[in-house]
């Protein structure tokens, strides 16, 4: 008899391929990439989540990253009618946001400092170097509206346990493995719609 996991293994892989889904191979990480993910936390993430290249179902142009907040997904729209999907974690309702942005800055395991409403809500955040245990992770993409900072950024995490979740103070949150995947495809100046 078969296991009940298997099964819907088994049931979720047969939806993946009726839906064409892509796997997207792993980006070539540099050797920082490699010492400091080595220490960085790791979780299993559901199927959904993982990184697939799929049909475009946002009808955006390519070179438009669009995230769904609703299903915790981050599309890369490409140029032959495909998106690379990415499962994401977003903002809860309170501190989530919508609308578009443009990537002006972009940094490789960056350092980290909490807003101060965020240090308000939480007096135990604190600066951090950049590193396995920053918040932001691997990568961070700064979002830039009409060139002020918006604040809000979509960024690797130490927390990915919670991809597919709503628990963010409304930045995007990516698998440090996944982030990187991105951040080597978007140059600055990439449009960013948050729906």
């Amino acid at each position: 008899m078969m296991s009940r996991r298997f099964l819907a293994l088994a049931v979720t892989a047969l939806a993946l391929a009726a839906c064409r889904y892509e796997p997207v191979p792993e980006p070539t990480l540099s050797a920082k990439d490699k010492d400091k993910l080595a220490f960085a936390p790791t979780a299993e993430v559901h199927l959904p989540f993982e990184r697939y290249k799929i049909d475009n179902p946002t009808g955006q142009k390519p070179g438009t990253i669009v995230v769904d907040t609703k299903e915790k997904y981050l599309y890369w729209i490409e140029p032959d009618g495909k998106a690379i999907r990415y499962g994401v974690t977003v903002g809860d309702e309170a501190f989530g946001w919508t609308g578009e942005a443009k990537i002006q800055r972009k940094a490789e395991w960056p350092d980290w400092t909490p807003p101060a409403e965020m240090v308000k809500r939480w007096p135990h955040v604190r600066f951090t170097r950049g590193g396995p245990d920053n918040p932001l992770g691997a990568r961070a993409l700064y979002l830039y509206d009409n060139g002020r900072d918006t604040l809000y950024r979509i960024h690797g995490t130490n927390e990915p346990e919670k991809i597919g979740q709503a628990v963010s103070s409304g930045c995007i949150r990516m698998r440090n493995i996944d982030v990187i995947d991105l951040y080597n495809r978007v140059p600055a100046g990439t449009r960013v719609v948050v729906l």
